[in-house]
């Protein structure tokens, strides 16, 4: 049959001429430069992904995207933490440079950022979803995105006239559901560029209503280092984040909830909160705000009356159980433990099912073949390692992250690349595969050479550097090297010492081998790499701190 094309000049700009032709005869597929979704979670741990080997999860969507295309088993962040992580995404380059170091700040939003290199090339740019900066970034010609972390339930969005609706639903179905209606009623002569920020799996991990429960017959096993002793580690013995004593029996693991909103103890939970989040620093009037905010209007008392009566009745049973059971000691770590996990793995299979829903759509549509899909979470997370949940340290868990991409006609399927990548890569491939020039102030590099399979030079060590201190887990600030064997720590800001690991003979890091090293030349070896990735990542602060 014949195909007449209809072919727009896009943009004729430094990057060259973009032209997309569509075809009458296939509306929705656009030829020339690729289509490009991001999917990006929060504190979905690689762990918990079944690509990356758990036997235990079920994540079917993010297994396929893996399967189709490519899986990073070393992908690093560095700097561990949810809005930092989304600057670095932006900017491609690292916290010190780009001027958002810790969670709760004002992006600089007058800086340059990759979406509007995409948009002045002709790309259709859109974030839908978390972003959790504080303000919207330019180049973005769509946004609807929640109020700082969201909610799970009901939640709020600002739109692009920066107006406020409430919508009624699950966070992670409403945010896939306005992501397929802007695909879906975008320009379709032109490319287009989304990312979908989902909320889950960040804290306090609540499930979509139908998936309640569907981890309740599993029981996990202890991590190795559940009951890890620190020994050597002052940072991570005086750290805030464990299961045994900082994980909440009420808005964690959701035992006696008083689904009338905390109102009898009002006062008494602020305190809590404003101590757990500031410790013995006076919070300023817009975060003591934050917290009534919470309060008020956080966790279940979102919920209607339907989605309460289902919700409630399902942690009545958790209740009694946890009341049944009368535990005490490393009994009550361990139960808190399951129930964090199925939770948490309850509230994954939402976020898998979505990315299902998305995939499902572009394959419909006729877009498969011409969009690139990437799924990455914002940093890793603790699943029991060390005793812990949350993220910050630079020790594995936290530092490495889920990756996986899907690239039809360039990336080779169930491709595995063990090449160290970094989230400032992330902006420098997307736009090398749009063909359009990386700035110079961009500190990653393209991954595509790696994945097209080209022999290059590469990385062989990251450079990390976390900040935010002393709330909300008092993880002393710290900045170090990862290479293929060894990981190098600096603590400062309190605790003033250094670690060291072999992640050959102690995968665990619990072994720290600084002072028996102190005077060898691994040591010395160790310290100018180091000095080297400072340099060249312009972290003057830190080398200034590390006397080297």
């Amino acid at each position: 049959m014949r195909t007449t094309l209809r072919c727009t000049l896009l943009a004729l700009l430094g990057a060259g001429m973009l032209l997309s032709c569509e075809s009458k005869k296939d509306e929705g597929k656009v030829s020339g430069p690729p289509n490009i979704v991001f999917i990006f979670s929060d504190d979905h741990a690689y762990q918990a992904i079944g690509a990356y080997g758990n036997k235990l999860v079920s994540t079917p969507n993010i297994d396929r995207i893996a399967k189709e295309g490519a899986l990073f088993k070393n992908t690093f962040i560095t700097n561990s933490i949810c809005g930092p992580s989304r600057a670095i995404l932006l900017t491609g380059k690292y916290s010190h440079i780009n001027g958002y170091m810790v969670n709760e700040r004002k992006f600089d939003a007058t800086q340059d950022v990759f979406p509007e290199l995409l948009q002045q090339n002709g790309y259709q740019t859109a974030w839908i979803g978390k972003l959790h900066l504080g303000a919207i970034p330019k180049g973005l010609d769509y946004w609807n995105v929640l109020p700082g972390q969201g909610h799970y339930f009901n939640p709020d969005f600002i739109n692009t006239q920066y107006d406020t609706t409430r919508h009624k639903g699950y966070v992670t179905d409403i945010i896939t559901d306005f992501s397929v209606d802007w695909i879906n009623n975008r320009d379709t002569t032109r490319p287009f560029f989304l990312v979908v920020g989902q909320k889950a799996t960040h804290r306090e991990w609540q499930p979509a209503l139908e998936d309640l429960g569907m981890y309740d017959s599993v029981t996990f096993p202890l991590p190795a280092t559940f009951y890890d002793d620190y020994k050597g580690r002052e940072a991570a013995a005086k750290q805030d984040m464990t299961i045994e004593k900082t994980m909440r029996l009420r808005e964690d693991v959701k035992v006696d909830i008083d689904w009338g909103g905390f109102a009898a103890d009002f006062e008494d939970r602020k305190k809590e909160l404003l101590k757990q989040r500031f410790g013995n620093n006076t919070p300023t009037s817009e975060q003591e705000k934050q917290v009534e905010n919470y309060l008020r209007n956080g966790m279940f008392t979102r919920l209607d009356d339907q989605q309460k009566k289902v919700a409630s009745e399902y942690y009545a049973k958790i209740s009694k159980e946890f009341k049944d059971k009368k535990l005490s000691g490393k009994a009550l770590t361990e139960w808190k433990y399951q129930r964090y996990l199925r939770d948490y793995l309850a509230t994954a299979n939402s976020l898998d099912r979505n990315i299902g829903r998305i995939l499902q759509y572009l394959d419909e549509s006729n877009l498969a073949e011409n969009t690139i899909v990437i799924y990455a979470s914002d940093q890793g997370f603790y699943m029991g390692e060390h005793g812990w949940f949350d993220k910050r340290f630079i020790y594995e868990q936290s530092l490495r992250t889920a990756f996986v991409l899907r690239y039809p006609g360039v990336v080779k399927p169930g491709t595995v690349i063990d090449d160290f990548a970094i989230g400032q890569d992330w902006s420098a491939t997307l736009l090398d595969v749009a063909g359009i020039k990386v700035p110079e102030g961009i500190q990653g590099e393209s991954l595509l050479p790696v994945l097209k399979g080209e022999k290059v030079e590469w990385r062989k060590s990251v450079y990390y550097h976390y900040y935010e201190f002393p709330e909300p887990h008092h993880v002393y600030p710290h900045f170090g090297m990862r290479n293929s064997r060894y990981k190098l720590v600096k603590f400062y800001g309190g605790v003033e010492n250094w670690e060291l690991y072999d992640l050959e003979s102690d995968p665990d890091e619990i072994n720290n081998i600084y002072e028996a090293n102190k005077g060898e030349q691994l040591v010395t070896d160790l310290k100018a790499d180091l000095k080297a990735l400072m340099n060249k990542y312009q972290d003057t602060a830190a080398l200034r701190i590390s006397g080297l």
